[in-house]
């Protein structure tokens, strides 16, 4: 069976993309997606470029990014008739075809600039993993962290220490957040824990900012339309950027890793590099670096500066998501705590 990511068929890349939507919650999203296979006849430029996608398209997420496309139409008010689709008033696949074949035809140079990037789904549902993580490395490495995030987009995740947790029972963050993360649990929870982030900023080659409206919305588009606890997550997200915004910096990544590893860092301190479902959009070459240079600092660290890798990554073969870390000094070794739902709706927990 051909590895999932590695599908080079569009058109199986699509099938397999409306299913995994259906399966998760959005059936409404996944007939869109569906939809796209209409397309491929070429009688538009986006469906010319879908059918003759130079790469992987389920590694480049090319069904998502026109579903944000989409979706983003609908929300602008731009074109209000997939709305329908999205409601759930109309499910029959072959009036959906119609409604994106014509919505598409429509907009054609409007949705094409869509294809050139891949979809920046900010999910907060994402820092229930992290923030377990840090529970589970704060018996072991002290409760002070220093956080840095990898593939930030605009920040949502990088603003996690104004969140509200409550991971099967054990809490985080302030109580009064309009930010809760409470996602199902399954497992034994995490050890209670004193967590202080004494510090948070993130980077991204094309960062989004959240006081832009029309940025913020373009995140929103990546959101699936009929999974409303996701809207509201981005919502919130939006209304505390807008109250005090991220600290973000437009770099590679492998840049950022270097200068906050260069960086000084404060005393009696976990240095934590972290992040979600990006690791698989950055190129090879900078993966390597990225790897060299934990691994050099790694072993530079001591017991009061210390170095922590946490990743809520996709295994590329099982398509299952899942909760990684590293730490030094005592725990270079990669250690799998758990596996989780890819927008947060659930974590599965083995970290006990």
């Amino acid at each position: 069976m051909e590895p999932i990511m590695e599908i080079e068929n569009v058109a199986n890349a699509i099938r397999w993309q409306a299913d995994h939507a259906a399966n998760n919650g959005a059936p409404c999203t996944g007939r869109v997606v569906r939809a796209q296979l209409a397309l491929l006849d070429g009688a538009s430029a986006v469906g010319r470029a879908l059918a003759h996608w130079p790469g992987r398209p389920l590694e480049d997420a090319l069904p998502l990014r026109l579903a944000g496309g989409h979706h983003f139409l609908s929300l602008t008010g731009a074109d209000a008739r997939l709305g329908a689709v999205y409601r759930g008033e109309v499910t029959d696949q072959a009036e959906v075809d119609a409604l994106v074949y014509a919505v598409t035809r429509d907009h054609d140079a409007a949705l094409l600039p869509w294809l050139d990037g891949p979809p920046q789904t900010n999910e907060a549902g994402r820092s229930a993993s992290i923030m377990a993580a840090l529970l589970w490395l704060s018996p072991r490495l002290g409760p002070r962290f220093e956080m840095n995030e990898l593939g930030a987009s605009a920040g949502v995740n990088t603003m996690m220490e104004r969140f509200h947790f409550d991971l099967g029972g054990a809490t985080a963050g302030p109580a009064d957040s309009p930010m809760q993360i409470r996602p199902e649990w399954k497992g034994p929870p995490p050890q209670q824990a004193p967590v202080e982030i004494v510090a948070i900023e993130g980077c991204d080659r094309a960062p989004v900012s959240l006081a832009d409206p029309e940025q913020a919305l373009r995140l929103k588009a990546y959101v699936w339309a009929e999974v409303t606890e996701r809207i509201a997550r981005i919502d919130a997200a939006i209304a505390l950027a807008q109250a005090r915004p991220p600290r973000l910096v437009q770099m590679d990544a492998a840049d950022f890793v270097d200068q906050r590893l260069a960086a000084q860092q404060a005393d009696d301190t976990t240095r934590v590099v972290y992040h979600s479902i990006v690791w698989q959009y950055l190129p090879g070459e900078t993966r390597a670096r990225i790897e060299a240079a934990m691994a050099a600092a790694g072993a530079r660290a001591d017991a009061r500066r210390r170095l922590a890798w946490v990743k809520l990554e996709t295994n590329r073969e099982t398509f299952r998501h899942e909760l990684r870390l590293r730490y030094w000094p005592g725990g270079g070794e990669e250690t799998l705590l758990g596996t989780a739902h890819a927008h947060g709706a659930w974590v599965e927990w083995f970290g006990a």
